[in-house]
């Protein structure tokens, strides 16, 4: 395992959309070995729960904790908190709460962090802007006039200004946050297909190379691996194709 592999490997975050536990733990034993980044997102967490997150931590992984927090500041800043203490490595909230609530949950990480020292602290992005949303569920549904990619960059930008550590954003938006947040600003980019998979619900996507090749920090695969014949040979192919670009 060379350390151009690792390093890859370790911008690669697997999704883990099943519904329990059990199905989960299947798939992270056909990866096993593979230093890749895990996501826990909504449906595993509220049917696994903490205990869940804290065996993938047991086991060495890197926990992408995926809620997507969005509400009044008080309650984003404990939930920040409480996430903080389970020791993730990643979490989110929605850059539409706003400055003060994305500041809460800063707060709320480092509230954390005085009280146990020894945790470490978590990198805090936010969601600019859904990959499943089309210039025309912008515009008419949300009543956000102008661009999708306008839209995210505002967003991005007051990310930044919140002091948070990045966002989550299409790959095809990921030069344009770089050029408006610089180079340090991390990228988290869902939405990515290999060659040949199918878009599904998803409205913007790249494939793992043109991400990569876009600027993205990290890149975040469901489907194409967790539905593949063969979870491993599909992640492996894609770690693969992240080294080429």
């Amino acid at each position: 395992m060379n350390d151009k592999y690792t390093e890859m490997a370790g911008r690669l975050i697997v999704a883990l959309d099943y519904p329990d536990a059990e199905a989960a733990s299947a798939l992270v034993r056909e990866l096993e070995g593979i230093p890749c980044y895990l996501k826990v997102g909504m449906q595993l967490y509220y049917a696994a729960g903490p205990a869940f997150v804290r065996e993938l931590k047991s086991k060495g992984y890197s926990v992408f904790l995926d809620l997507k927090m969005h509400d009044i500041p008080n309650t984003v800043r404990g939930g920040a908190e409480s996430i903080t203490r389970l020791g993730v490595d990643m979490f989110n909230v929605h850059a539409a709460g706003g400055t003060a609530m994305m500041k809460a949950a800063l707060d709320g990480a480092e509230s954390a962090l005085v009280a146990d020292p020894g945790l470490s602290r978590p990198v805090i992005i936010a969601v600019t802007q859904l990959t499943s949303t089309s210039q025309e569920t912008l515009n008419s549904e949300i009543g956000i006039q102008g661009s999708v990619q306008d839209a995210v960059v505002h967003y991005a930008k007051l990310t930044q200004s919140a002091g948070l550590d990045g966002v989550v954003a299409s790959a095809q938006e990921s030069a344009l946050i770089r050029e408006a947040c610089g180079q340090q600003f991390i990228t988290v980019t869902p939405g990515i297909r290999p060659a040949g998979s199918a878009a599904g619900d998803q409205a913007r996507v790249l494939t793992p190379g043109e991400a990569i090749r876009q600027g993205s920090h990290y890149i975040v695969v469901g489907r194409p691996i967790t539905a593949a014949e063969n979870p491993r040979e599909a992640a492996e192919h894609i770690i693969k194709e992240m080294i080429e670009a």
